[in-house]
């Protein structure tokens, strides 16, 4: 993913709570108390925390792999576990559900791509912050709520925060990667959007698994050119498929059990958490500090997502 990220990518569960209903939490009252409500929430966290710290992984693995490199290892091992796991029928379903899928995995390819690409040239708080404007975007689109351009207005402040020169601003950032995270952000909007899609066509997780497997073959030939042999490197493996259980397999997972139990309100909320948990991540592994300014950039980019949010729930 993040997402997906995919995070770094934001995940399915992203586009699954925009169908996900609040009713799906009426089991959180009285009986179940405080900790049976506080327990789903702590999945979600739990999930975006593995997504972030995973992306920081994959900043250690690039100077082997290459961004393309380590995007390719990422989709083939998380769409080898999640094809084992599923085991997805082929037979049955129409063009349309394949031009779905295949648009599913389109987005995911260039959603994972263009956001490790991103995370080579810059911080990866100010990548993931660069890049939550695409969801944001696409709930204002949405709802069409004068309260939400409102919102809007909020983390494009941010942004310009961010892009003052002070700390990491753009004045001292890699121009191409923060057109990369921007263009990873509005992946991630498309990514939403055939997620629900696919969702709706496909049994279970199938739909996920086989749009995963069709990234993978997108974005075999772009891995291999860049690293070529390297790819083959064990220890580069081993760490390919950590990323992919960090960054894929264990958040979908987490997040998946949560929205048992968890309304789409709430996971959303939660999910605009990431810039903050990722600027954590990049500096707890990858040393990258973060000056008040850029601090305070990523907290109006938090606090429009919640806004946005909450208005639209409303």
């Amino acid at each position: 993913m993040t997402t997906p990220h995919a995070a770094a990518e934001p995940t399915t569960a992203t586009a699954a709570a925009t169908v996900a209903t609040p009713e799906a939490a009426g089991g959180l009252g009285g009986s179940g108390g405080r900790r049976a409500a506080l327990a789903p929430v702590a999945l979600v966290v739990a999930g975006g925390i593995s997504v972030q710290f995973g992306s920081a992984v994959a900043v250690m693995l690039m100077p082997r792999a290459g961004a393309a490199g380590v995007v390719t290892l990422r989709l083939l091992a998380a769409a080898l576990v999640l094809l084992l796991i599923c085991r997805p029928k082929v037979r049955g379903y129409k063009r349309a559900d394949w031009g779905t899928v295949v648009a599913f995995g389109v987005a995911m390819a260039g959603m994972n791509g263009l956001f490790y690409q991103a995370v080579d040239r810059i911080p990866l708080g100010t990548a993931v912050t660069l890049e939550v404007l695409g969801p944001l975007a696409l709930s204002v689109l949405a709802s069409r709520r004068l309260v939400n351009f409102v919102w809007a207005g909020l983390a494009l402040a941010g942004v310009a925060l961010l892009g003052s020169g002070g700390g990491d601003g753009f004045g001292s950032l890699d121009a191409a990667g923060a057109a990369y995270a921007v263009g990873a952000g509005a992946c991630w909007a498309v990514y939403i959007l055939f997620s629900a899609r696919t969702g709706r066509r496909f049994p279970q997780a199938d739909g996920l698994a086989l749009a995963m497997a069709v990234a993978a073959i997108l974005s075999l030939p772009l891995g291999a050119i860049q690293s070529g042999s390297k790819l083959l490197v064990p220890s580069t493996i081993g760490l390919g498929a950590a990323v992919a259980i960090l960054s894929s397999v264990l958040p979908y997972t987490l997040e998946l059990l949560a929205l048992r139990r968890l309304p789409a309100s709430t996971f959303a909320v939660l999910m605009s958490l990431e810039p903050a948990i990722a600027a954590t991540a990049g500096f707890l592994i990858l040393h990258q500090a973060l000056s008040a300014t850029d601090a305070l950039a990523i907290a109006l980019v938090i606090g429009a997502s919640v806004g946005a949010v909450r208005s639209q729930v409303r």
